[in-house]
C-alpha cells in the first residue's frame, strides 16, 4: 500500500512538472511571434534647429531641407538710410538627410563671409514608458572657415587659415507633450586664435526649452554659457527667445537675440552685446525652413 501511494505521488509529480514545461514552451513562442518593439517619442522639437543651435532632431531619410535664416538690427546714429533696419545678416542653408538618424547639411553667411559644413547623427532615442532610453542623445560636428587674407612682407596676399570646429553633444528629454528641454555640452577649436593670448579650445554648454502654447504654435528659448572666454574682446553669453508657427511643411521662427551671427563657433563665443534694450544690444531673428521629401517612403 507504502509503495502504491508512493507511485501515485511520482506520477503527481511528474505530470506537474511535464504541463509546467510545455506552458513555459509555449510561452516562448508566444513571445517569439509578438516580440516587443519600442515605441519612440516623436517631436522633441518640431524642426532641427531650436532658433539659434541645432536640436536633437534629423528628419526623414531622403529629405531635403532648405532654410533661410535672418538678422536684423539698428546701429545708433547710423548715417545711411534702410528700411527696416541698418543692418541684416542672412545664412542660407541646405541639409539632406542619408537615413533617419544620419544628416549632412551646409550653410554661406553673408554678413561675416562664414561658410559653414556640418555632421548630425542621432545616436540614442527616447522610448515611452520604459527606462531603457529615457533621453535622446544626437552628436553634432560643425566646421566653419571665415574667408580672410592675409599679407606676407612682399605684399603678396593668400587666404588666412581660419578654420574653426565645433563638437556638440545634444542630449534632450521631452518631459510631455507640451515640454521639451536640451542640454548641449560643448568644444570649440580654432586653427588660429584672434589674438596671441586668446585660448584655442573654448568650452560651452548650452541650454534650450520648447513649450507648445497652440496646435502649431510653441515658445522657445537657449542660452550658452562660455566657460573661457575670449580675452581679446569683450563678451557676452548668447541668449534667445522667440516663438515657432508651424505651417505643413514649412516652420516660421521669430525671436530676439543679443547675437547676430551664425555659425557655432562664433555665436556662442563672439557676442559683444548684452541683451538688453540699449541700442544695439538686441536683434530681430526671422528664420524659414522648407522641407521637400526627394524619396517616397513605402508602406509596410
Amino acid at each position: 500500500m507504502k509503495d502504491k501511494k508512493i507511485y501515485q505521488l511520482f506520477i503527481v509529480i511528474y505530470l506537474v512538472v511535464n504541463s509546467t514545461l510545455n506552458a513555459q514552451s509555449l510561452l516562448d513562442k508566444l513571445n517569439n511571434e509578438f516580440t516587443y518593439k519600442p515605441v519612440y517619442e516623436i517631436a522633441t522639437f518640431k524642426t532641427t534647429r531650436i532658433g539659434l543651435s541645432h536640436s536633437i532632431e534629423t528628419r526623414k531619410k531622403g529629405a531635403l531641407q532648405i532654410s533661410l535664416y535672418n538678422r536684423y538690427w539698428n546701429i545708433p546714429n547710423f548715417g545711411g538710410e534702410r528700411f527696416l533696419a541698418d543692418k541684416i545678416s542672412t545664412r542660407y542653408g541646405l541639409e539632406y538627410a542619408l537615413s533617419d538618424n544620419f544628416t549632412v547639411g551646409l550653410g554661406y553667411t553673408n554678413f561675416d563671409k562664414i561658410s559653414d559644413g556640418y555632421l548630425k547623427y542621432k545616436l540614442l532615442k527616447q522610448q515611452r514608458e520604459t527606462k531603457k532610453a529615457p533621453i535622446t542623445i544626437t552628436l553634432l560636428q560643425v566646421i566653419s572657415n571665415k574667408k580672410r587674407t592675409s599679407t606676407d612682407v612682399y605684399g603678396k596676399e593668400s587666404p588666412a587659415n581660419n578654420y574653426a570646429f565645433t563638437s556638440q553633444v545634444l542630449i534632450a528629454k521631452k518631459l510631455n507633450s507640451y515640454l521639451s528641454i536640451q542640454i548641449t555640452p560643448t568644444i570649440i577649436h580654432r586653427i588660429a586664435t584672434i589674438k596671441n593670448n586668446d585660448p584655442n579650445s573654448q568650452f560651452a554648454i548650452g541650454f534650450g526649452g520648447r513649450h507648445k502654447i497652440g496646435n502649431h504654435t510653441s515658445i522657445v528659448s537657449e542660452y550658452y554659457y562660455v566657460a573661457n572666454p575670449l580675452k581679446s574682446m569683450n563678451t557676452y553669453n548668447p541668449f534667445m527667445i522667440g516663438l515657432n508657427w508651424e505651417l505643413s511643411h514649412l516652420l516660421l521662427q521669430f525671436h530676439i537675440t543679443n547675437t547676430r551671427n551664425f555659425a557655432e563657433d562664433t555665436f556662442i563665443t563672439q557676442t559683444t552685446n548684452n541683451f538688453n534694450f540699449k541700442d544695439p544690444n538686441l536683434h530681430f531673428g526671422f528664420n524659414a525652413t522648407f522641407v521637400l521629401h526627394t524619396k517616397k517612403r513605402k508602406l509596410k
